[in-house]
């Protein structure tokens, strides 16, 4: 099955994002498994979403986050972790992310794990970026049954390149090597390469950024991983 996610970051409110998934669910996704990442205050009740963050704690006093209580209350059993952007601009630890991790996993969530590399490691070549891959792996049960792995080279997230088609399919590979479970790649991911990343082998889906925003798009996006998978 092939795997089609959204995720929105800072965009849409809740009424937008009710819009968008009553648009998203007038076609069937057949074989496509559609997850959409709206922002805390946009989620609605439904199958399709997940949460893009979450503390790991059912409730109590962490000012600015959500926890179990809330994403319970919209019964939401997905959720992003490891992104980037949780990293890199905000501080995230490995250690923070697998404690994040952790929980979430005895709370029986499918999990989407973010990895990825920054652009100063990707020039010191594939060793070097499987090296760094390897230390986001820390601490992570990589043969948990809900496990998705996201592949996502920060220097291709948000920038409108992606990265080249040769480096997806080795990276890929080479993280097979971990896991059994699906990954998937992310990184300006758009409707003129989507198919091509989708050719790729061991690559089972896609997360999809800010072309994800139009949902006409996305449909045009799903239809191709219906074809392709």
């Amino acid at each position: 099955m092939c795997i089609v996610a959204a995720n929105f970051k800072m965009h849409k409110t809740r009424s937008e994002t009710k819009k968008y998934i009553d648009e998203l669910k007038k076609m069937d996704f057949k074989d496509v498994k559609v997850t959409v990442f709206p922002p805390f205050t946009a989620f609605i009740e439904d199958e399709l979403i997940g949460a893009q963050n979450a503390y790991p704690a059912v409730n109590g006093a962490y000012t600015g986050e959500i926890g179990l209580e809330q994403l319970n209350e919209f019964n939401i059993k997905k959720i992003l972790i490891g992104h980037s952007e949780r990293r890199h601009i905000l501080g995230e630890s490995q250690e923070f992310i697998a404690k994040k991790f952790d929980f979430y996993k005895k709370n029986n969530f499918e999990i989407f794990y973010c990895v990825g590399e920054p652009l100063e490691v990707r020039k010191n070549g594939l060793k070097a970026v499987i090296e760094y891959i390897k230390s986001q792996f820390i601490g992570i049960d990589l043969n948990y049954d809900k496990l998705i792995i996201a592949y996502e080279p920060v220097w291709a997230i948000g920038t409108g390149v992606s990265a080249k088609l040769e480096e997806i399919k080795e990276t890929h590979a080479e993280i097979r090597k971990f896991t059994s479970r699906p990954i998937i790649y992310g990184g300006s991911v758009k409707l003129n390469n989507i198919k091509e990343i989708l050719s790729i082998e061991n690559v089972d889906g896609v997360l999809v950024g800010s072309a994800s925003l139009d949902v006409n798009v996305f449909k045009e996006m799903i239809k191709i991983a219906k074809d392709i998978k």
